[in-house]
């Protein structure tokens, strides 16, 4: 199964942190965000990853085509052929990564259905994005998913109150409201699941300004077809400058609950 991650925003709010860095690729401790998100997954056996790129995708593929240099020791030969020796695979993870172009200034939902030939193929895909973390247990939610036969599974988690709120009754998302100005309840913290034959009549792929929590997800919601797995453990958005400074003041503690692997 796929796990497409959503990396193509602008981060505005987080410019203060870093300007010339992609969200995804800001560092929390030595390795950029995407990289936990990656990591989270990978440790209940989700290891083949779609990268959504749009602004400075080309900073994300670098940091991927530079990865194994990055993380092993090398042996450099440089005689004619400039030969370059791996002498060990401490850190390389076995991952598949696919680094899709999805446009600069391309929505959320616009993404997720430019990619559905990457991930059409399978029964299910996941969608998350790639400025949050959690301790949320993939497989268990993959296995509601499979459980309650609808649509799409969004995960909802207890926030700070500035995103979409969604209005649950019976399991089911009866509304999908996006960021309103009080949120009471739950909000859509990512790590989505979906359908991967019957999802695509709410993601057209001819409108790049399609927003994911928009159409797609109200009009799931609308037919019945949007189930919340609700997640009452760790959940932390990485929005500001604040939120980033959390993150790594929680990395360096060594207590970071959303380190779910082991090294």
């Amino acid at each position: 199964m796929k796990v497409i991650i959503l990396c193509g925003g602008q981060g505005t709010r987080i410019r203060d942190a870093n300007e010339l860095l992609p969200k995804p690729l800001l560092p929390i401790g030595e390795r950029p965000m995407v990289w936990h998100i990656m990591k989270s997954y990978a440790a209940h056996g989700f290891t083949d990853f779609v990268l959504a790129l749009g602004f400075k995708g080309w900073l994300i593929k670098e940091y991927f085509l530079n990865y194994r240099s990055m993380s092993a020791d090398l042996r450099v030969s440089l005689g004619r052929h400039d030969a370059v020796e791996v002498l060990n695979r401490r850190g390389l993870e076995d991952w598949t990564v696919t680094l899709a172009e999805t446009g600069e200034a391309t929505m959320t939902g616009g993404r997720v259905a430019s990619l559905r030939r990457y991930v059409g193929g399978d029964d299910l895909f996941m969608v998350t994005y790639g400025d949050g973390v959690s301790d949320v247990d993939i497989g268990k939610l993959v296995a509601f998913h499979r459980a309650h036969g609808k649509i799409a599974t969004v995960t909802a988690v207890h926030p700070p109150g500035r995103f979409g709120e969604l209005g649950i009754r019976d399991g089911l998302v009866r509304e999908f409201n996006e960021k309103p100005q009080t949120t009471l309840g739950f909000i859509n913290g990512g790590f989505m699941v979906f359908d991967a034959r019957r999802v695509w009549d709410y993601l057209p792929d001819d409108d790049p300004g399609l927003v994911l929590e928009v159409e797609p997800l109200q009009g799931l919601a609308a037919a019945g077809e949007l189930v919340a797995y609700e997640h009452h453990g760790f959940w932390q958005p990485m929005d500001t400058l604040r939120e980033y400074t959390v993150l790594n003041n929680l990395w360096a503690s060594g207590n970071a609950p959303w380190k779910t692997w082991n090294d």
